[in-house]
């Protein structure tokens, strides 16, 4: 028995020592993160990985706060190297990073993208207000029959919420909270129409003019907490962060929209069509000069204690912030990415190449 529980015991250790060295030796980037960066970065990896000595990366689509989430886990080739993000990471990230010893991370702007809002090419386009979302959406809406006070939202269709708009089922497939796309969404839609009711808005006027700190969250809180929570009763399905099934879904029921990147509408533009926008149709003009209301950068971001540890990762991110790529005529832009102007792109490249932090 004794030899049995030794050997038992050895063989373990040796799977430990074996599946430790494993790791040590991983010789192949790891990228995680957003569904919207997803592409872009798909194409750089694919690329790099024919065109230089490194072996191509491995990038995963698991949302921008899931994938910040796996990237602050710790130092080390089992945790991720790099993730995309459709958005800035937040303050209370960062500080989750450090707390697990990620203390030096370098941000890169990569470009731009336009949310947007879309049907199958097949339904009618729609001119939709941020104000008109808002009201489709939130959890919470004023009370129709007047004052300023809040009632569960009793919008059924789009004819309840504005009578120009068609008299169909209020259907919103979107992203989940771990979603970039959706962060993005809630904060240039929904709280931008919010803001188109005076009483609200002065909510938010209130808590910037407080002076005292405790009552200015507070009503900074209620205010986000009125024009930031979505609806859960049916009205806005959680999609995932798979944005075909989107497409499959929006086919197989006309009437329902979409909520996703304007490259994703760029690639599927012959299956889907995106709505206008206080006016604006989503374009990669209208995106690029501004007119388009609801666009937002786009980073990725890299854990500077892997940089020598993983090889490939410098060359990586000169591949990624090359004019070839991310310039204002680059690969990137044939996906449906709004690249920096070149200025731009130059003083990003300078701190990649430095590896300048947070």
């Amino acid at each position: 028995m004794k030899k049995l529980i030794t050997t038992v015991a050895m063989v373990a250790a040796t799977s430990a020592i074996s599946m430790q060295a494993q790791a040590q030796s991983r010789d192949y980037i790891n990228i995680v993160g957003s569904s919207t960066v997803y592409p872009f970065s798909t194409v750089v990896a694919e690329r790099f990985g024919k065109s230089t000595q490194f072996k191509t990366p491995k990038v995963e689509s698991t949302g921008s706060g899931g994938g910040i989430k796996l990237f602050c886990q710790g130092v080390g080739v089992q945790f991720p190297d790099i993730t995309n993000a459709s958005r800035a990471i937040k303050s209370s990230e960062v500080e989750m990073c450090k707390e697990n010893g990620v203390k030096g991370i370098v941000e890169v702007l990569i470009g731009f993208d336009g949310i947007v809002i879309g049907n199958s090419a097949d339904a009618k386009q729609l001119d939709l207000s941020r104000k008109d979302l808002f009201l489709a959406l939130a959890k919470q809406v004023p009370d129709p029959k007047g004052g300023e006070t809040l009632v569960a939202n009793p919008y059924k269709m789009w004819s309840d919420v504005n009578p120009a708009l068609p008299k169909t089922k209020i259907e919103v497939l979107g992203p989940p909270p771990t979603s970039g796309t959706r962060d993005a969404f809630v904060e240039l839609v929904m709280e931008e129409g919010c803001k188109e009711i005076d009483w609200i808005a002065h909510i938010e006027e209130q808590s910037k003019a407080e002076s005292d700190a405790a009552k200015s969250k507070q009503l900074k809180n209620k205010f986000k907490g009125i024009c930031h929570t979505v609806r859960e009763d049916g009205a806005f399905v959680e999609a995932g962060e798979n944005d075909n099934l989107i497409v499959q879904k929006l086919n197989a029921n006309p009437n329902a929209l979409g909520i996703f990147g304007f490259s994703f509408l760029d690639q599927n533009i012959d299956q889907i069509q995106g709505s206008a926008i206080d006016g604006q149709d989503p374009t990669f003009e209208s995106i690029a000069d501004g007119a388009y209301p609801v666009s937002r950068p786009l980073y990725f971001y890299v854990k500077k204690a892997h940089v020598d540890m993983i090889p490939g990762i410098r060359e990586y991110l000169a591949e990624f912030t090359s004019k070839k790529a991310a310039g204002e005529e680059g690969y990137l832009t044939e996906k449906g990415m709004i690249p920096l102007n070149s200025d731009r792109l130059d003083d990003v490249r300078q701190k990649v190449e430095s590896l300048t932090t947070l």
